[in-house]
């Protein structure tokens, strides 16, 4: 069964982006077939995937809206083998306010990830092995799309103060999701990010992380890194621009454990974070 996984915080500036791309570009050096879906109006995920994202380009708007199929608007990441990518425009923006009035609107996406499924078992004679969902980092009706089409939550969180605080928030919106929209929906992986070892505090938001996920907690923790930032600029992702750099083998390792992570986790969204 092909993996749905939603990347999604609703604070900015955690490496939401970053680790959706460089997780999904990773997953695909390891031999899968990856899809990556842009959710966020800002486009810098399709950056980071080479992916044409200029206004007008086919984009994952038009799907929304019911005038194309992802099929239409996928194109393939030209520096990885097996990873494609569904661009967003900037007339993403306008998407949330253009859909409050159409009936099933949580569902635009959820409908349309699974007809593209389906296609593609058809035409390859397999089934895709991963879906990577970037979502915006908001909690507004283009990130409930991606929640709703999701089997997985993966939760980026950044290693300092302010990280935790919200976090209880999005557990809650994960948690009404599962309960009203998405019963299979659970949180298969959070990610520490934005690491940096020089810091008692770094290590005080690793633990208290740690301490009440458990499991799963990835192991492998990402440092802030200046060519992780730097990639996007070359229309690539850290583990194709400099796959030796410490962020890009950080990646890759997270990746592996992504792999091969049960998906059976624990629904248990208990919301006590104490920052």
């Amino acid at each position: 069964m092909t993996r749905v996984i939603t990347v999604a915080n609703q604070k900015g500036g955690v490496g939401k982006t970053t680790s959706a791309v460089n997780i999904a570009a990773a997953v695909a050096l390891a031999g899968y077939t990856v899809l990556v879906i842009d959710m966020d109006p800002q486009g810098n995920a399709s950056t980071a995937l080479g992916a044409i994202h200029h206004e007008g380009t086919p984009s994952i708007y038009e799907v929304l809206t019911g005038d194309l199929t992802i099929a239409d608007i996928v194109q393939a990441c030209p520096d990885v083998p097996g990873l494609w990518a569904a661009p967003a425009t900037i007339d993403l923006a306008g998407a949330e306010i253009e859909m409050v009035s159409q009936v099933a609107r949580e569902y635009r996406l959820s409908r349309a990830v699974e007809a593209y499924l389906a296609g593609y078992a058809v035409e390859h004679g397999r089934e895709l092995d991963f879906v990577f969902l970037d979502c915006p980092p908001s909690l507004g009706l283009l990130t409930l799309n991606g929640l709703v089409a999701a089997r997985e939550v993966l939760l980026p969180i950044q290693c300092e103060y302010y990280a935790l605080e919200g976090l209880s928030q999005l557990l809650r919106t994960i948690d009404m999701v599962r309960v009203h929209l998405n019963p299979t929906l659970v949180v298969g992986a959070i990610l520490l990010t934005m690491y940096d070892g020089r810091t008692r505090l770094a290590s005080q938001v690793a633990d208290e992380v740690r301490t009440h996920f458990g499991e799963q907690v990835l192991d492998t923790v990402i440092p802030r890194s200046v060519r992780v930032s730097e990639a996007p600029s070359y229309g690539q992702t850290v583990v194709t621009y400099d796959p030796t750099s410490p962020g890009a083998l950080a990646y890759r390792e997270a990746a592996l454990q992504v792999i091969a992570q049960r998906t059976t986790v624990s629904t248990d969204l208990s919301t006590d974070i104490t920052p």
